[in-house]
């Protein structure tokens, strides 16, 4: 969903019953609702496996050929994973938890499509959904920190002896010889083992993980704060 403007896929093979749907969603002010309008299984199937870009897919139960449920089953199998509402003609108890077995978000009668019961559900539904992402990123995000914090710990703890010789003889030679015979060359040296010192310590003390293009499609571990 951008700048307001929500799509949706319509899955009705009632052409007066999706005009009306049509209607009644671009009345809602607030925003724009962009509608895909397919009939029967194969269209919608086809729609979906060349554009999974909805923000939610409107789907009636009654279908020619496959059913509401049997398309839902068939698009969870394939991994396309759009948000999905059903709409019915009446309220079936059984069918609802049959589809709320299947993942489907929410449940319609289509007698409230006239009310902003529609625009309200639609809007519910893809907020849900963003959310669940945002808290699905978290959880990426803090497994792929953890990683990376077991994998540099023993990383870290080579090379910290090595870094610490180093600059203690660099130090070392600035006390052995004149400042003049030092020239940059020892200045150069202690700059670059500070900094990498630095980074080291950073990594050791990773709290939040980001990232930064490298080359093409390579990304480093941001360490600039």
């Amino acid at each position: 969903m951008d700048d307001n403007k929500v799509r949706i896929l319509l899955v009705e093979d009632n052409k007066d019953f999706a005009k009306l749907v049509q209607v009644y969603l671009q009345r809602y002010e607030k925003y724009k609702f962009e509608i895909v309008w397919k009939e029967n299984y194969t269209d919608t199937i086809n729609e979906l496996e060349s554009n999974r870009n909805f923000d939610v897919i409107l789907m009636d139960y009654f279908l020619p050929g496959k059913n509401g449920l049997e398309i839902t089953k068939e698009l969870k199998a394939k991994k396309i994973n759009n948000p999905i509402i059903f709409l019915t003609v009446n309220k079936d108890f059984e069918l609802a938890l049959d589809v709320m077995k299947l993942g489907v978000d929410d449940y319609l009668v289509k007698e409230e499509i006239s009310s902003p019961v529609l625009p309200r559900t639609v809007l519910s539904v893809i907020e849900k959904h963003r959310l669940l992402d945002q808290l699905m990123q978290v959880e990426i995000t803090q497994q792929r920190l953890q990683a990376i914090r077991e994998t540099l710990m023993g990383v870290v703890g080579e090379l910290e002896k090595p870094l610490n010789e180093m600059k203690a003889l660099t130090q070392n030679f600035k006390v052995q010889f004149p400042a003049d015979n030092q020239k940059n060359y020892v200045k150069i040296v202690c700059e670059n083992i500070d900094r990498i010192i630095d980074k080291l310590t950073k990594l050791k003390t990773l709290k939040v993980y980001r990232s930064v293009k490298y080359i093409k499609d390579i990304k480093m571990i941001d360490l600039s704060d």
